[in-house]
């Protein structure tokens, strides 16, 4: 296996990096799989301020992989979409709709509220997911570790890592 360089940002209002559960469960997931968290930041709902961090890890070119969490939903100041679609030079709209679908089984109708989207910036996978500690779990377990597994066939982000740079 493939290890990546991944970098976490949780999106909050109300948590500081001590109470983050969604960010500190996900940063166990992407080391227990063999990857690396390179990074982890926590900032408030603020469009600048999330796109500030991302654009930093998106020039890194150490960073392979940003994923957040938090500030997905419809209410207040939800802005994450808002703040990271601009920034991305392709969407995997596969993503989104395929983690509604999973999700689906585990939540009802609910997760038509889900506005979580993936995409690809200047060669850097990026994926938004929901704040909730079991939306991690299942973004991750039924999606992102597959996809992030450079054994999973027929195919799998990490063979395609090279050449993202080279576009």
């Amino acid at each position: 296996m493939t290890a990546l360089n991944c970098s976490v940002l949780t999106v909050s209002d109300s948590r500081s990096i001590e109470e983050d559960t969604s960010g500190a469960l996900l940063q166990e997931l992407i080391t227990t799989d063999g990857h690396q968290v390179v990074d982890r930041s926590l900032v408030r709902d603020d469009v600048y301020q999330i796109r500030s961090v991302v654009s930093a890890w998106i020039a890194d070119e150490a960073v392979q992989v940003i994923l957040s969490t938090g500030g997905t939903g419809f209410t207040g100041r939800d802005s994450t979409p808002e703040a990271l679609l601009p920034l991305f030079d392709k969407t995997i709209d596969g993503f989104g709709e395929l983690f509604r679908q999973v999700s689906f089984e585990e939540i009802g109708a609910s997760t038509i509220q889900s506005r979580s989207l993936g995409g690809l910036a200047n060669g850097t996978l990026i994926f938004v997911l929901p704040g909730s500690s079991n939306a991690v779990r299942t973004a991750w377990e039924r999606i992102l570790s597959p996809q992030l597994n450079s054994a999973t066939g027929p195919c799998n982000f990490v063979e395609l890592l090279p050449r993202f740079r080279e576009s």
